[in-house]
């Protein structure tokens, strides 16, 4: 990658030997050219962080959560830092008093909200392992989670409390006490009191730890802070221990990252809390916000709520997982639809002057300020307002999404990239540079990264444009699976994370996700099918929303389930007078005819081979969710779990496609 801008060389690769698949070179972020981000003075612990805060900020608004008076929301609310502070040692003293020591496993279970951040504060006073139980997976894996990491108190979102007895009787072998993050009704306290628990709601838990103050221990860097659960697309989840190191470590990461690209976090920054806190994702960003002493507002927990609860937060960061982009996208092109031809015509004359400009190397904030002002604003003020930074994560981004908002949001929008095993962020694009489009940009800057050959994929770290396995090395990374060495060892290799990603190295220094090393199968003719890979490709089809591909070494060909775009599936039925709901035409056989065609104009146009192009389709009105099993909460698809939804459909496919004057 000679004359790139963003990363710096600070070790060679190495050919192919003793069976061994060839190595790219080390890779490391320019902004750590002099050495990765000393450690912030004083924070060891992710109790530091909150508690260096607590100390510098007392009088700060730290959480909010909107007033419902009659039923209506309202206003935010807050709580300073001080007052977060005396709670939390409240918490942390009834917890002690329930005989949970140093070292003991306290569950999570519920939608963000200020008690979840309370709840966390108080294990990490105390050295506890805070364990998130998904709030977005059934009782099934709640009851894994439990059982596996043995908890013995687990606090709870009101509403979830009936969901959580449905783990009865197997987690009550380690579960003993329940906290309500509300009330508790009779029914719930004989219940739980039938099974030997004591349930609490959350004033009364607060008054146990009256008249008692526990120590707090010592905390290092190396004690494990979280077992952060991944929900995995097969088989059990997978415990992941996460180190006070790891977090402190990303957030002096971070920190010289974001001074470098003159965007630092202040404590005048606001956040809106809905993504997941049972996600590695939302929890570091809020640790984040907590070191710099900055504000987190909760949503009401209901996605169709969710921009009106951004209406009144205003928040100056925006974090989501691409499925809300594109929801976002979908919505604006929807609105200039319905403004009519002269509105619309003004709006792709603005797109195409301000692109042209970015493109040219203008700053977004100055491509086009008379663009911004009378067309873009708009867009700005569907999201408060304030925003000044929209991060996208958890799964890829489609191109089309970021191109589309980084020119009309007003603001600068990131893809980033990591895992619960990195501790989240280890790639992430920069503000202003539009040829880091489609990609996840440069490494922060404190970790390695090399790129490992995968042979039987044909990805070669060593070639001129290198692609291989995406491999981390750094402080960031995770400490083991709990009780699970076996598959610790299978990733973690002399200190080097094998990710399972497959990655390209640009030119610029930024890194492309293009593939998934599992994701291969090959067909009856020899060939192997990178599916991760096509799904990018055709995921750029707009006529569709979501793509599954499937293939085996029975068949010659491809078939795929797609969920198609509402609106463009209606508008091409309106051009060429076909009738129905878009339930029926999903079913009709001219509507999968457009479709296979619109996928095979995208697969002549990216030069895919003859055997990866799709040659049956069936269409599903309904998009692949997580109630179904075929998601998981971090919208990454569960194949096996697919495969089996769709068999019977997979089935006629094959079984039509095969007739022979098919």
């Amino acid at each position: 990658m000679a004359g790139n801008n963003f990363v710096i060389e600070v070790e060679k690769g190495k050919d192919a030997s003793d069976g061994q698949p060839s190595i790219g070179p080390v890779y490391r972020s320019s902004f750590a050219a002099n050495g990765f981000p000393a450690p912030i003075p004083g924070m060891e612990s992710c109790w530091d962080i909150f508690r260096m805060s607590v100390e510098k900020y007392p009088d700060n608004r730290m959480l909010g959560r909107r007033q419902i008076v009659d039923g209506k929301a309202g206003k935010y609310v807050w709580q300073t830092y001080r007052e977060v502070y005396d709670i939390v040692i409240k918490v942390g003293n009834s917890i002690r008093s329930c005989d949970v020591v140093e070292g003991g496993k306290c569950g999570i279970y519920g939608a963000n909200c200020p008690e979840w951040i309370i709840s966390m504060e108080a294990c990490n006073a105390h050295g506890l392992y805070c364990v998130p139980l998904y709030d977005t997976l059934g009782a099934g894996a709640v009851e894994f989670i439990i059982c596996h990491a043995e908890i013995s108190i687990a606090f709870v979102e009101e509403k979830k409390i009936n969901e959580l007895f449905k783990t009865f009787p197997a987690s009550t072998e380690h579960l003993k006490t329940i906290v309500s993050f509300g009330k508790v009704t009779p029914e719930q306290k004989a219940e739980a009191e039938k099974h030997g628990l004591k349930i609490y709601p959350w004033e009364e838990f607060l008054q146990l730890g009256e008249n008692k103050n526990y120590g707090l221990p010592v905390k290092k860097k190396t004690d494990i802070c979280t077992i952060m659960y991944t929900s995995g697309t097969t088989g059990d989840p997978k415990g992941v221990f996460i180190s006070n190191d790891s977090i402190v470590t990303l957030i002096a990461g971070v920190k010289r990252l974001l001074g470098s690209v003159n965007e630092q976090l202040t404590m005048k920054d606001v956040y809106i809390s809905y993504l997941p806190l049972a996600h590695i994702f939302d929890r570091v960003i809020e640790e984040l916000f907590i070191s710099h002493g900055a504000s987190i507002g909760f949503w009401r927990g209901d996605v169709k709520l969710l921009v009106e609860d951004i209406g009144e937060l205003k928040p100056s960061i925006f974090c989501a997982v691409p499925r809300v982009l594109d929801r976002i996208y979908s919505g604006l092109l929807q609105k200039i639809s319905a403004g009519g031809l002269l509105k619309k015509k003004m709006f792709d004359l603005a797109y195409t002057y301000k692109y042209y400009n970015m493109k040219k190397g203008r700053k977004h904030g100055e491509a086009s300020p008379i663009c911004d002002k009378i067309v873009f604003s708009k867009v700005k003020q569907g999201l408060g307002g304030n925003v000044r930074l929209i991060l996208s994560g958890a799964a890829p981004l489609s191109t089309h999404v970021e191109e589309f908002l980084r020119v009309v949001a007003c603001c600068h929008v990131l893809q980033g990239y990591g895992l619960t095993e990195s501790c989240a962020g280890s790639f992430v694009s920069l503000p202003n540079e539009l040829s880091m489009l489609g990609t996840v940009g440069p490494p922060v800057p404190n970790i390695d990264v090399r790129l490992e050959s995968v042979p039987e994929m044909n990805y070669d770290a060593l070639a001129s444009t290198p692609r291989g396995e995406i491999c981390i090395k750094g402080n960031t990374l995770f400490s083991g699976y709990y009780k699970r060495e076996d598959l610790t060892r299978e990733v973690l290799i002399d200190g080097w994370f094998h990710t399972g990603d497959i990655g390209e190295w640009q030119p610029n220094g930024s890194m492309k996700i293009i593939d998934r090393k599992k994701n291969i199968f090959k067909l009856s003719q020899g060939e192997y099918v990178a599916v991760e890979n096509l799904e990018n490709i055709y995921g750029l089809v707009s006529a569709i929303d979501s793509i599954w591909i499937y293939g085996n070494s029975f068949e010659s060909f491809l078939v795929a389930v797609v969920n198609p775009n509402k609106e463009a599936l209606e508008s091409w039925a309106a051009d060429n007078n076909v009738s129905g709901d878009f339930e029926s035409l999903c079913k009709n056989p001219k509507a999968k005819e457009f479709i296979l065609g619109e996928l095979a104009k995208t697969g002549k146009e990216k030069k895919l081979k003859g055997f990866e192009i799709i040659k049956a389709v069936h269409l599903d009105p309904m998009p692949f969710d997580m109630e179904r099993d075929l998601l998981t909460p971090t919208y990454k698809k569960k194949r096996p779990q697919l495969l089996k939804y769709y068999q019977s459909v997979i089935d006629e496919m094959y079984k039509s496609a095969n007739k022979p004057n098919a």
